[in-house]
């Protein structure tokens, strides 16, 4: 018996023997129902022993596989320990803190703020900004392409960060000076239900419905009227009549170009920005001291 067993094979077999339900362990990894069995059905061909017993009535813990769970946890706990002890050498070396945004985060001169409290915190540290796609709602974080973010809630997977909300604001519509709503002060969020609406790539998940505002629609579908993963992409949508859109206030100058204007919409709640880290990476001293630096500007 083989026992090149990865890490990767050991959690999917834990997540399927605790949900005992591939489709929920399936959303529970973010992977697809189909890969995942595949992978299970492989690791019982390594192993060369049934770990799970599938029929119409569901799935169950085979006798392998029960003797095999105390023993996989204790090897993921142990390579998690060994990981996170990589990290913090790895974190004490670092000088450079890389800082993700998928909108810049201007509001009064945040950023600025935030960077002059971080280095003189810590002088002999740098930060680098990095601008992301808004089809990647956790502007980086998710694939350790940044060390911390600016991001909007509610984010995918939120057991896996956490974060200090920078800002609430109210959400308005954006929409072309010449639809036939922008002659008016405000309305409610009803008068829009049928309108074509922009939505983010369906990658950015819940984010995509809470700016296409789920919560208020009753279950009403949204109309789309053409997907946007940017600034540039949106004004343009915009501008050509693809539709309309929500947008934080603290952005509506980004696209308050010419051509384009926002209004209030009165029943609608608040968005929330947030400087957001992996939880793993909370006790890091770098991503530790921007986030104080960053909780301290927004309380002045």
């Amino acid at each position: 018996m083989t026992l090149d067993v990865h890490a990767r094979d050991l959690r999917y077999f834990l997540a399927v023997a605790e949900e005992l339900h591939f489709t929920r362990a399936a959303e529970r990894l973010y992977v697809s129902q189909p890969a995942l069995s595949k992978q299970i059905r492989a690791l019982e061909l390594r192993l060369g022993a049934e770990l799970f017993r599938r029929d119409r009535h569901g799935v169950a813990l085979a006798p392998a596989g029960e003797a095999l769970v105390p023993h996989a946890r204790r090897v993921l706990a142990a390579w998690a320990d060994g990981a996170a002890a990589v990290e913090a050498v790895k974190a004490s070396q670092r000088s450079t803190l890389v800082v993700g945004m998928s909108t810049s985060p201007a509001r009064g001169g945040l950023l600025p703020a935030i960077r002059s409290r971080f280095t003189a915190a810590h002088p002999q540290a740098s930060t680098r900004l990095r601008q992301i796609s808004w089809d990647d709602p956790t502007a980086g974080l998710a694939d350790g392409g940044v060390d911390i973010a600016f991001v909007w809630l509610p984010l995918p997977g939120p057991e896996r960060f956490r974060w200090t909300v920078v800002a609430e604001e109210p959400r308005l519509v954006a929409l072309p000076d010449t639809h036939p709503l922008a002659a008016r002060d405000g309305f409610d969020f009803a008068e829009l239900l049928d309108e074509p609406f922009l939505a983010l790539p369906a990658s950015a998940g819940p984010l995509r419905d809470h700016w296409l505002a789920l919560d208020a629609r009753a279950g009403h579908p949204p109309r789309l009227g053409a997907e946007v993963a940017g600034v540039e992409e949106t004004y343009e949508a915009l501008i050509a009549g693809l539709g309309i859109c929500l947008v934080a206030a603290g952005n509506a100058p980004l696209i308050t170009l010419g051509g384009v204007t926002t209004r209030p919409v009165r029943d609608l709640g608040a968005s929330r920005y947030a400087l957001a880290w992996r939880r793993e990476d909370e006790h890091r001293p770098l991503v530790r001291a921007y986030a104080e630096a960053c909780r301290a500007t927004v309380a002045d």
